[in-house]
């Protein structure tokens, strides 16, 4: 039992691991902005029950308690003081962020408080080997309030010392209304909670075959998956790192992927392009995408056999995102198949020709900028369905004379 007085927990105590942690001395990689990888030291990650949320915004210079949540199980992870930014801590989050969501071990909503991080900040000259007086920035619920708070919380501490003061250990909270952090309580040390064992739980002993069996049914992680895609469909490690960001994504990925057949890069594009800007428009997950990976795999088939160009592409797929079918449906619908006939396309550019003659004149004398303007002109009467490729051929041999 964790001994403690404070509002978010009525009995008074906190059930929690102490001596025997689920996890201890590991480590996790993180990508940092200029490609390199830092590894971080994991102290250990232990069960405890949740405490209550105090709500400290919309109560008129009061605090609410919301006890909703207490008692309920939850996983703690203890990191090394290996970070030394805002930005490694917030890498660090989202790669922890990551992990729990592939492994199903939480739903990573942090609006809700099913993910959130205590900021642990302190500040030393350089050269310094010891590190500062630590302040503690509790429940901060978002990748962008981490960093904001972690920012300011160094700068007031630059501030005091710079100032003549010195840190005080403490717990803070952070404001992101008035973009600080202000304090809340002195921050306690392992004795004044006066762990003990409690009489209630007896010991729970998980034996090897037990862990082995877990294991087994661990999912493929995001490192190795990241990996293998980068090796199985030629990706670039930028490519892989976005669209192994969640598994939900990624499995969207690979089921469009083995629907087509090849082309894993075109169908890259599409999800990290139209499918992501379309989610982020509408404010949807992926599991929420109107157009389902075996929709986007007809479309991206219509493509590579030439049905439809790519341009016409994403206006199929923006019909199909506003429910009008698949993409057979919706090019039959609307009369989107690509014009292939080389006789019209010849025709066409033949009229065009004969009303631009200056344009042709210009060509001819090595104008060769006015190709896009005759493309343009083409497709403006054929409705933008000829096939680009054949347009740009029969184009260049035409204008040749």
């Amino acid at each position: 039992r964790k001994n403690y007085f404070y509002p978010d927990l009525p009995k008074g105590y906190q059930i929690s691991q102490y001596e025997l942690p689920i996890v201890q001395h590991g480590t996790l990689d993180i990508e940092l902005e200029d490609g390199s990888t830092k590894r971080i030291g994991v102290t250990r990650a232990h069960l405890e029950e949740d405490a209550g949320k105090s709500l400290h915004e919309d109560f008129h210079g009061q605090t609410g308690i919301d006890l909703n949540r207490a008692g309920t199980p939850l996983l703690e992870i203890v990191s090394e003081p290996d970070m030394r930014s805002a930005k490694e801590a917030v890498a660090y989050m989202k790669k922890i962020h990551s992990l729990v969501r592939y492994l199903e071990i939480c739903d990573g909503n942090m609006q809700e408080g099913s993910f959130r991080c205590d900021a642990n900040v302190s500040v030393r000259p350089k050269g310094q080997k010891e590190f500062g007086t630590r302040a503690e920035i509790k429940n901060i619920n978002s990748f962008r309030y981490v960093e904001k708070a972690i920012n300011f919380e160094v700068e007031r501490q630059i501030e005091v010392i710079e100032n003549g003061g010195k840190i005080v250990q403490e717990t803070r909270l952070y404001d992101a209304n008035k973009d600080e952090t202000r304090s809340m309580r002195a921050k306690e040390e392992a004795n004044d909670y006066r762990y003990f064992p409690d009489p209630d739980l007896l010991p729970v002993e998980l034996d090897d075959a037990f862990i082995e069996q877990v294991r087994a049914t661990l999912p493929e992680l995001p490192d190795a998956k990241k990996l293998r895609f980068v090796e199985q469909y030629a990706l670039s490690a930028y490519d892989a790192a976005v669209l192994t960001a969640t598994r939900e994504l990624a499995d969207y990925y690979e089921s469009v992927v083995k629907a087509v057949g090849s082309e894993p890069k075109l169908c890259a594009n599409w999800v990290m392009g139209d499918v992501s800007g379309f989610l982020n428009k509408d404010n949807k997950e992926i599991g929420d995408s109107p157009v389902s990976s075996t929709m986007l795999a007809g479309m991206i088939q219509r493509i590579l056999d030439n049905t439809i160009s790519g341009k016409i592409a994403k206006d199929v797929f923006e019909a199909m995102w506003n429910g009008e079918g698949d993409a057979d449906a919706v090019i039959d619908k609307k009369g989107l198949k690509q014009i292939t006939d080389t006789g019209a396309i010849e025709a066409a550019i033949k009229d065009i020709m004969d009303k631009n003659p200056k344009q042709v004149e210009g060509y001819r004398a090595g104008q060769d900028k006015l190709l896009g303007f005759f493309v343009g002109q083409v497709m403006k009467v054929m409705g933008g369905k000829a096939n680009p490729a054949q347009l740009n051929e029969l184009l260049k041999k035409l204008l040749a004379g």
